[in-house]
């Protein structure tokens, strides 16, 4: 059989008019080119024994499309796609983040730099002892030594011992 590219400019009308049958009026380019991947394989699958080429390469390349079709329409019909005056209605979940930021930073103006670092990772991130170690590049027995002084510090001036809550 002659070179796939010869082929490909040959069957090109072909394509063209079963996507025009098939009425695909959007993406059409991508249909093209999964009726391209269509002739590709019927060509390699091709037995000659069993009658006309174009005959053959007409029928696998229709009925991938239809295939394609399928596909696509099963796609867009589980796909939401809401209108953009939606977007304006969802309440922004991380609205109070500065406000959570502000009152924690307001019990930790007596703690270090570090240990001010573990309360608003532990608390506002919710991240563990290792991942703040990992974060910060140091032992987690240095982020439990801030924990421990953290923990300390505010308990003291709350008046209330924090010595056995785990943050």
């Amino acid at each position: 059989m002659e070179s796939f590219e010869q082929l490909a400019e040959q069957y090109k009308p072909m394509i063209h008019r079963i996507i025009h049958s098939l009425k695909i009026y959007h993406d059409q380019e991508e249909f093209y080119q999964t009726g391209l991947i269509a002739l590709w394989e019927a060509s390699m699958g091709f037995d000659e024994g069993k009658g006309k080429f174009s005959n053959y390469a007409y029928s696998y390349i229709k009925g991938r499309l239809l295939s394609e079709l399928t596909a696509a329409a099963k796609q867009k019909e589980r796909a939401f796609h809401p209108k953009e005056e939606y977007w304006g209605t969802i309440e922004d979940l991380d609205s109070t983040q500065p406000l959570k930021t502000e009152l924690l930073l307001s019990y930790c103006s007596e703690l270090t730099e570090k240990e001010t670092k573990w309360v608003l990772a532990s608390c506002l991130q919710t991240l563990t002892i290792k991942e703040i170690a990992e974060k910060e590049h140091v032992s987690v027995s240095a982020v439990k030594q801030w924990r421990s002084s953290a923990k300390r510090k505010i308990g003291d001036r709350l008046l209330v011992p924090l010595g056995d809550i785990d943050l």
